[in-house]
């Protein structure tokens, strides 16, 4: 199972939300590539990156710290936010981009994921973030009449590498994984799915991990490595067992 640290952006600098909420932001630093770096010396090797502001507008809005992580990070960097064109995506594999993560165009525009899942094979990563069951979009403001499943079977034969499925209310609350959703999402879908929102510790980790043979493929942890509730080499040594 693949631990992805996040490094969620917001004015350049490095943020964690609570429940997806703008105004409730944290800052944990304003150098994105030397938090980068630590992630790597610590053993990660993949990286979990979101243009928060571009969540909201629509368009890339933290290029510059993003161009920076990836320079700085060796290893494989993910990136979503505001990925909502051909353009956009073409222009961040461009930049070195191993995986985009698409919400919101995946919910409004499914032939734009599809497209891009044709032209970027294993390269498209599909968001699928839900408050109360239900898929949420425009940077988690507005929730649709879409259930969670019924989004992942969209995508099922498009190619698209993952799900990335997020549970908005335990979102930077450290309330623990919500573990039962995500295996019985994994469940309902061919696709692997990506574990995030909650994780408070090693325990989370441990549990998902347990789980991997259901479909399991990530968990994504950001608010519990920087507050230091967990350890990131811990839970790299926890994911591989």
């Amino acid at each position: 199972m693949i631990v992805f640290p996040a490094i969620d952006l917001k004015g350049g600098q490095i943020v964690r939300l609570a429940e997806g909420d703008m105004d409730r932001a944290t800052v944990y630093g304003d150098d994105p590539a030397a938090q980068a770096m630590l992630f790597a010396e610590a053993g990660a090797e993949h990286l979990h990156v979101v243009d928060l502001d571009g969540s909201f507008a629509g368009s890339a809005q933290n290029r510059e710290a993003v161009e920076s992580i990836v320079k700085a990070f060796p290893g494989y960097v993910q990136l979503g936010g505001g990925i909502r064109t051909p353009e956009d995506v073409d222009g961040w594999f461009d930049a070195g981009i191993a995986r985009i993560v698409i919400g919101t165009a995946a919910l409004k525009n499914p032939q734009f994921v599809k497209d891009m899942a044709r032209a970027y094979e294993g390269g498209i990563v599909v968001a699928v973030d839900a408050r109360d069951g239900m898929v949420a979009t425009d940077g988690w403001a507005e929730v649709s009449n879409v259930s969670i499943a019924e989004m992942a079977r969209r995508f099922e034969d498009a190619g698209v590498a993952s799900l990335l499925f997020t549970d908005i209310g335990r979102d930077g609350m450290l309330k623990g994984c919500n573990i039962a959703a995500t295996v019985d999402l994994a469940q309902q879908t061919d696709l692997p799915v990506i574990a995030s929102g909650g994780v408070k510790g090693l325990d989370d980790i441990h549990i998902l991990a347990l789980q991997a043979d259901q479909g399991i493929e990530g968990v994504i942890t950001g608010r519990a490595l920087y507050d230091g509730r967990l350890d990131l080499a811990a839970a790299l040594a926890m994911a591989q067992r």
